[in-house]
């Protein structure tokens, strides 16, 4: 495991623009600098870096980070191998904590994993390459296939004979753990090697590192599975696998479009072809987590299947899910009889592209006019086609997407726009009763990580139901953190030497745990407990965070799309004459910021007192007058801060 001494001399060394700087074409602007967005497609630079801060944001799709999370996103990197990939960029040498055997023995295994399934490749492309079996078998069965030899290399195809333990043999005459090479699959219980007389394909993760095999048996055989896969893991999980990602990333991104299809063959005939945005889900049903892979890429997916009776109940099978993840989808049913692969032979990349643009049909309307030609005359039928649709088109998250949905399924189903719209809504709140109760859930689970109970990603506010206080309660509470993310460190009181993080936090720190959400909440007893143990905290610390939430907020919150033009002191030398620039007023800001937040908190704590004094038993005069000295105090202090505000309080 890294060192925390060598995770911080990373996060201060590492520069955002230099990382970035390697994949977009950056030019100035102001103090910050601009580019296209690598995320997504865009013709007009919506993409900040910011040095000063060191970080990115893109203002199009919302992406931001430092340069640990644009190699992690980008390069789909993940934590440990982003930060080894910036220390060996920056000369840094890397101490590993050895005070955590655990991780180390994890961190071990998984190397291992990973080098076994290099070495178990090269076996079987050397198979191919340099036998004169491989040769004549192994190259003309995939030439038969109209791969070329720069296709094959490209996807490091490869073959295995009927040899009972060849690769094993090699493996652990060059010392390879035959554990371990049990546990990836490559070699039976037995001793014997899992994969014979087989063509074989790696399958790589989307960072390009192979994680598992599948074999094709090169002869038909009635008692024998026509492909074979490696076994999940602690590097393969096949539900998070989509064949060929790590090819068809650049692509997806460029095009703005996912073509999915079932087969290995399938995919590599198109990359042949030029039509590289494409992967594969390998025959399984299409699962969650390769939807989000998709999804880091593109929004857009065009799912190719065979034209004929398999190949539709394919479409139907699970594409629900894809929904639910608001993609966009479109489904292309081949010619009967032909695969992607087949019918790319037959017509030709430049007719398979215009067949493919020409009949893609989105996938509800897709599914209702399938439907409708099955229950056509039957009443009933129709009445679970109706159902069925609509049930669909709930799951979709965009209620603008739902009503056009709703608008074009009413005239292909010759039905009242009322009565869709009412089943749509009751579908839709058994979905959104759903979701609740899953967030729920997931909230209780990471109370075990969090003590806060975080919300989950992507959502900054309090999962309760909000009234215009809590919302106005909410936006204090954001300004309190933004200034102790951005400015924390910097002086609010020069002479003193005192920081605005501690002006602040010395300030509230008795009312602490009345921040509402529990995110901000999170922060500020942070960096309340860095203070007690005389550490300031930088943006670095938030950016950076284990938390996916705060470290999505910090970006957030110190990013802005609009920065003071230098014209106003170079051309015409005006300055602001009655405070700092936005970016150095901190001290100003950190006074209203605090006598702001303080009048919310006592108002809600009146209030509450005010609850108490109802409740207090008849008779009980000690009780009423604690509770009556606590309330003019509470009263003097709101008093005092209005008079600072010039606020009104109305009595």
């Amino acid at each position: 495991m890294i060192s925390q001494k060598t995770i911080q001399d990373i996060f201060d060394t590492a520069k955002v623009e230099d990382i970035v700087g390697d994949y977009v074409d950056l030019r100035k602007r102001g103090v910050n600098l601009l580019g296209l967005c690598p995320f997504h497609n865009e013709k007009t630079p919506s993409f900040t870096v910011s040095p000063a801060k060191n970080i990115y944001k893109c203002f199009g799709c919302g992406q931001g980070g430092g340069p640990i999370q644009f190699l992690m996103e980008h390069d789909s990197m993940t934590y440990p191998e982003a930060l080894r990939n910036l220390a060996v960029r920056y000369g840094i040498e890397i101490e590993e904590d050895e005070s955590n055997e655990k991780n180390a023995e994890e961190r071990q295994l998984i190397d291992s994993l990973y080098i076994i399934n290099n070495y178990a490749l090269d076996f079987y492309k050397k198979t191919l390459f340099e036998t004169a079996e491989g040769k004549s078998v192994g190259l003309s069965y995939f030439k038969e296939r109209g791969f070329n030899q720069a296709t094959i290399e490209k996807f490091g195809l490869g073959i295995t004979f009927n040899s009972p333990d060849a690769l094993t043999k090699s493996a652990v005459s060059n010392s390879y753990n035959i554990e371990l090479l049990k546990k990836l699959g490559l070699t039976s219980k037995h001793g014997r090697d899992f994969f014979r007389n087989r063509v074989m394909f790696p399958i790589h993760h989307v960072n390009g590192k192979v994680i598992g095999f599948a074999g094709r048996i090169l002869k038909p055989d009635k008692k024998a599975p026509k492909y074979l896969n490696s076994p999940e893991t602690e590097i393969y999980h096949k539900s998070n696998v989509l064949y060929a990602s790590h090819l068809a990333k650049g692509p997806m991104r460029k095009k703005d479009e996912c073509i999915l299809v079932e087969g290995y063959t399938d995919v590599i005939s198109l990359h042949q072809a030029g039509i590289e945005n494409v992967v594969a889900s390998s025959g399984t049903s299409l699962t969650v987590g390769q939807i989000k892979l998709i999804r880091r890429y593109t929004q857009n997916i065009k799912i190719l299947y065979d034209g004929d009776a398999a190949g539709i109940k394919a479409a139907l099978r699970g594409l629900d899910l894809v929904l639910q993840q608001d993609l966009n989808v479109k489904v292309v049913l081949l010619p009967e009889g032909h695969d992607p692969d087949s019918y790319l032979k037959e017509v030709g990349s430049t007719a398979f592209e215009t067949f493919i643009d020409r009949q893609a049909k989105d996938f509800i309307l897709f599914k209702t006019d399938l439907l409708l030609k099955e229950t056509e005359n039957d009443p009933i039928k129709r009445t679970g086609l109706v159902k069925d649709i609509v049930s669909s088109i709930a799951l979709i998250p965009d209620p603008i997407k739902r009503s056009v949905y709703i608008q074009q399924c009413s005239q292909l189903l010759e039905m009242s726009e009322q009565i869709l719209i009412s089943a749509l809504n009751k579908d839709v709140s058994e979905v959104l009763q759903k979701k609740r109760k899953d967030k729920e859930r997931e909230e209780r689970r990471a109370s075990a990580d969090f003590p806060t109970d975080a919300p989950p990603e992507g959502d900054t506010t309090d999962p309760r139901p909000e009234v215009p206080s809590r919302a106005a309660d909410n936006y204090q509470e954001m300004h309190i953190v933004k200034l102790l993310m951005n400015d924390g460190d910097k002086y609010y009181n020069e002479e003193d030497k005192v920081t605005v993080a501690e002006f602040i936090l010395g300030n509230i720190e008795d009312i602490i745990d009345e921040f509402d959400n529990p995110v901000y909440q999170q922060i500020v007893k942070e960096y309340h407990a860095s203070l007690i143990n005389d550490k300031q905290l930088a943006l670095s610390y938030f950016v950076n965070h284990k938390n996916k939430e705060i470290a999505k907020l910090a970006v957030n919150l110190s990013s802005s799309q609009f920065e003071m033009s230098e014209n106003w002191k170079k051309l015409w030398d005006i300055e602001l004459q009655t405070q700092p620039i936005p970016d150095e007023n901190y001290v100003t800001d950190g006074m209203h910021a605090l006598l702001h937040f303080k009048f919310r908190k006592i108002m809600k704590m009146l209030n509450r007192n005010k609850l108490l004094l109802k409740d207090i038993p008849s008779g009980d005069k000690d009780q009423l007058m604690n509770i009556i000295n606590k309330h003019q105090q509470l009263t003097d202090l709101r008093n005092e801060i209005a008079a600072k505000l010039k606020l009104v309080i109305i009595r």
